[in-house]
């Protein structure tokens, strides 16, 4: 499993309005749920509100990575936003976040598995403030992958 296999065009937004965690969250769900990669959006966002519970998402350098394990999820990817202004999050940095990634795994047994996987993936490549900085200064979809991907 490769980043460039997960991120998907179709369910990157690079010119979001959101103007806190809650509505980014509802719009990345719903291009989910319009890229079948969710089957309701309601039911996925109250699992993801469960893991927010547990711990910060927001892994600093305006970064969060919200997720967990929902039975609305027909396939596994993820929705990537990109805001026009830092909106409030839970960080370890405490900045607030300008990139989104918001990941859909289901709940089956090797979805915990696939979990573990795709945040150690991203992790890696978040890991590097060069790929931050081309993800947060991107232009469209393209882009978006692009700074992920190489």
């Amino acid at each position: 499993m490769h980043v460039k296999d997960i991120v998907d065009l179709e369910t990157i937004k690079t010119d979001m309005n959101a103007k806190n965690k809650e509505e980014a969250l509802q719009e990345l769900a719903e291009v989910l749920l319009q890229n079948e990669y969710i089957t309701d959006v309601k039911g996925f966002l109250t699992d993801i509100y469960a893991r927010e519970a547990v711990g910060q998402t927001g892994i600093g350098n305006y970064i969060a990575i919200p997720h967990g394990n929902s039975d609305s999820v027909n396939k596994i990817g993820v929705a990537i936003g990109i805001t026009k202004e830092e909106i409030p999050w839970e960080t370890l940095d405490g900045n607030g976040v300008k990139g989104i990634i918001l990941f859909a795994v289901g709940k089956e047994n090797d979805g915990a598995q696939t979990h573990l996987k795709l945040l150690s993936l991203f992790a890696r490549k978040l890991g590097n403030d060069e790929v931050i900085e081309n993800m947060l200064q991107s232009k469209n979809a393209a882009d978006v992958k692009e700074a992920l991907c190489n």
